[in-house]
């Protein structure tokens, strides 16, 4: 009887709630995500630069999770716009932060997950910044160091549901998790 080799990070975040797929990434699919990576920009042009994504390719593993809804929010904006001098013009906003900018006169809600700063002026130039992530499941007590996520953008989303055969459902994300086993 072969003795089976247990994944520690792939059993972990496969059994956290809302996780419906998890897999490891290859370097083939990884590499058309960075290029299409590159070519993502925002409404109006503006340029979208995918920090979480270009830190996780550092990574010896990147594992991607396909979630539902019911999947934790993210311990930390996803999405910020930077000035062209790099001060915050606007961030993500959860739930769970919400209420810090409830009450501010000095932001603008363009959505119910997103304020702006108007205060904050550009020249021109600003971009959105999707920054790493932390995630906190995988530490160092499960073999895990460097740890960081990322969502890809759209178009990667689907450029990997395609390759690995999974279905396009608009009610599923997915988001990636890169680290150095210890």
């Amino acid at each position: 009887m072969a003795e089976e080799i247990v994944d520690k990070p792939l059993e972990i975040i496969r059994g956290l709630r809302g996780v419906i797929h998890a897999f490891y990434l290859d370097k083939t699919i990884l590499a058309k995500m960075q290029e299409e990576e590159k070519k993502v920009r925002a409404v109006g042009d503006i340029t979208v630069d995918n920090e979480g994504f270009n830190m996780a390719l550092t990574r010896e593993s990147v594992i991607c999770i396909i979630k539902d809804p019911r999947f934790r929010p993210p311990p930390e904006p996803t999405v910020v716009l930077l000035s062209d001098k790099g001060d915050i013009m606007g961030t993500e906003v959860f739930p769970f932060t919400a209420k810090q900018y409830m009450k501010r006169d000095d932001v603008v809600w363009l959505s119910d997950a997103f304020v702006l700063f108007p205060d904050v002026k550009t020249v021109g130039g600003e971009k959105f910044i999707m920054p790493p992530v932390s995630f906190p499941e995988l530490n160092e007590s499960n073999g895990c160091k460097d740890v960081i996520s990322c969502s890809p953008a759209p178009t990667c989303d689907l450029m990997m549901k395609n390759y690995y055969k999974y279905d396009d459902d608009p009610k599923l994300a997915s988001v990636l998790v890169g680290f150095n086993r210890i």
